[in-house]
């Protein structure tokens, strides 16, 4: 049995995304923690009463994202998780988006048993040039006594293009040698956006059969049993927005209609 089978209890994962509001510090924070810990809670609530494997908690709304996420935005996030565990009846990760250093440093504090983000690469987009340094988060992971901890890395990045030349499936092979990841994860262009069947297949086909591939963006009702073909599992967010909207709140419907779908593909229904 694989660890991923082992962690969510199926072979064919949904991993749904709950997006935290702005928080202290971001440019868009509306100043009231309180309501910020509500909108978890209800979040929370609507994506493990859908059915959902797991859930991956992120700073989604600090935007623009910050290359070195700052010290009170993990303060804040902390804060929100530790009101929320107790509800939390999945298994659960946690991404200080864009900062794999404070993501390793987030999950070690909150007990995540994984994570997802950009741990490696260099890319140029809208917040300027992103240059991971994959061999110092490796060594924090460690020094902080957390292998267990499973990580999901992008193998191209939301939005920003590649400081190289070199093919997905190279890009692929390498990070396998070079990085043991636990998972990969495809994206597209921006939250809601999906990646190119044929980008997702690349990188299955050039991965190894104990490395799970995600999609990591633009999962939706009418295409989960397609992109189910190719990979073992999805991020899934916007869809279960309400009224598939980026902004909103989970809707506990869509959630439920999604999984319903979900476990019929999975024989479970």
């Amino acid at each position: 049995m694989s660890w991923l089978e082992k962690m969510f209890g199926t072979k064919k994962v949904i991993i749904g995304l709950l997006h935290l509001k702005a928080l202290p510090g971001d440019p868009f924070y509306e100043g009231d923690m309180g309501t910020v810990i509500a909108s978890a809670k209800a979040d929370l609530k609507a994506l493990q009463k859908g059915g959902v494997d797991g859930i991956l908690i992120t700073n989604e709304f600090s935007l623009p994202y910050e290359k070195q996420v700052s010290k009170v935005t993990l303060a804040a996030m902390g804060r929100i998780i530790g009101a929320i565990e107790k509800e939390i009846e999945v298994p659960y990760g946690v991404e200080a988006i864009y900062d794999a250093d404070a993501t390793i440093e987030i999950c070690a504090a909150t007990d995540a048993c994984f994570s997802r983000c950009v741990f490696t690469g260099a890319y140029a987009g809208d917040l300027g040039l992103v240059d991971r340094d994959v061999a110092k988060t490796l060594r924090r992971r460690n020094a902080l006594g957390m292998q267990q901890l499973k990580l999901f890395y992008f193998v191209n990045s939301e939005g920003e293009v590649y400081l190289n030349d070199r093919s997905i499936e190279d890009i692929t092979k390498t990070m396998i040698f070079n990085c043991h990841p636990e998972a990969l994860v495809v994206a597209g262009g921006m939250a809601g956006s999906s990646p190119q069947d044929l980008l997702l297949k690349m990188v299955k086909e050039h991965s190894e059969e104990s490395i799970p591939v995600f999609c990591g963006t633009g999962c939706r009702l009418e295409n989960i049993e397609q992109i189910f073909q190719i990979a073992d599992g999805a991020f899934v967010g916007t869809t279960f927005k309400k009224d598939g909207d980026f902004e909103a709140g989970i809707d506990y419907e869509r959630v439920k209609k999604f999984m319903d779908k979900v476990r019929k593909i999975r024989g479970e229904a």
